[in-house]
């Protein structure tokens, strides 16, 4: 399975030909989009369903999408009262790899959500903060919860886009977590038996 990074919350997935993509509102950020025809998207809040992928999934459910397994987790919202669940937590067995991609969650994660999500190598998680969306405390927490093997962040400063609150640049941000890189890339292959058993952040440089 290969990672790539594109800025804010985007990254793609892809494995055995497929192409999954993760929060593509970049053409909302002043970007461009990465989505096409024979992509699936997944949103991590409600999108309209106007892109061009084969499939869009933005809410609560199981699927199973081209040797994929995707379950997706109502979670709340970082801007959400307590009680309502307007974000989605994405969780995807690849091979044999699990990925979570948290969204712009609330960083309180009951049992019962722990439990569903269970074991996970690699957790993808905004860290720019600013009430825009989870910052490095908040990550942190999750990080803790969920016991990772990999740690990849999103949504940071980004001199190329138009965020509505400005983010926290990534160094502050890591340096805030207390955590040192293990290394920067432009795309990341993870292979299972290479994972660690302590969580180790990957950086991911913009495609």
């Amino acid at each position: 399975m290969d990672l790539q990074f594109y800025g804010a919350n985007c990254v793609t997935l892809t494995y055995k030909g497929h192409r999954v993509v993760v929060d593509d509102n970049l053409a909302e950020l002043g970007a461009k989009s990465i989505l096409k025809a024979d992509d699936v998207a997944l949103f991590s809040h409600r999108h309209p369903g106007d892109q061009p992928a084969r499939m869009i999934l933005d809410g609560p459910g199981e699927y199973e999408v081209a040797d994929i397994s995707v379950i997706g987790l109502g979670a709340q919202a970082h801007t959400d009262e307590k009680g309502q669940k307007n974000a989605t937590m994405f969780k995807m067995v690849i091979g044999d790899v699990s990925v979570l991609i948290s969204g712009h969650i609330y960083p309180e994660l009951s049992e019962t959500q722990l439990e569903a999500i269970g074991m996970v190598d690699v957790l993808i998680v905004p860290v720019g903060g600013n009430g825009y969306t989870v910052d490095p405390v908040g990550a942190l927490k999750l990080i803790k919860d969920i016991e990772p093997k990999l740690v990849i962040p999103t949504h940071y400063a980004d001199k190329d886009l138009n965020f509505p609150v400005p983010q926290q640049e990534l160094s502050n941000a890591l340096k805030e977590m207390a955590m040192e890189p293990k290394e920067t890339v432009l795309k990341l292959r993870i292979k299972p038996g290479e994972l660690g058993e302590i969580a180790q952040v990957v950086v991911l440089e913009k495609s």
